[in-house]
This record gives C-alpha cells, sequence and structure tokens, in this order.
C-alpha cells in the first residue's frame, strides 16, 4: 500500500494506477536502476506503464546490472 509520500500515478483518463500492478519486463530486472527508487524510479514506472500491452519494450536508460549482459 503506498502512503502519501510516494507519487501517485495517473492514466490518461485520470484513473488512478497502482505502480506494483505494473508488469516489471525482463529488461528492468536487469537493470542496474531497478529498485534505486527516487527520480529514476519514477521514470521507470511511468515508462513502463506508457508501453504496458506493447509487444516490445524499449529503455533507452538502460544499464545493466553486470556490464557484460548484452540484453538489450
Amino acid at each position: 500500500m503506498m502512503n502519501d509520500n510516494q507519487p501517485k500515478y495517473f492514466h490518461d483518463d485520470g484513473t488512478e494506477v497502482n505502480p506494483d500492478l505494473i508488469p516489471n519486463p525482463d529488461l528492468c530486472i536487469s537493470c542496474r536502476k531497478d529498485g534505486i527508487g527516487g527520480k529514476e524510479e519514477m521514470l521507470c514506472i511511468l515508462n513502463r506503464m506508457d508501453q504496458m500491452g506493447e509487444m516490445e519494450f524499449k529503455c533507452y536508460a538502460y544499464e545493466p546490472r553486470d556490464p557484460t549482459n548484452t540484453f538489450q
């Protein structure tokens, strides 16, 4: 459950989105920025929200946890 200090997210129609229910693609799981919080997390959530339902997930801010990873 979100507390009052966490940002809130909304669809274009104004309905609130629970960020915990937004799918987390494999690319995100292997990203150094996954789960670090703050502004980076907010941008990641917005990017995932924007691409929900797309066949392919793209992230131009992706940084692998393992620099030898060529996932993207």
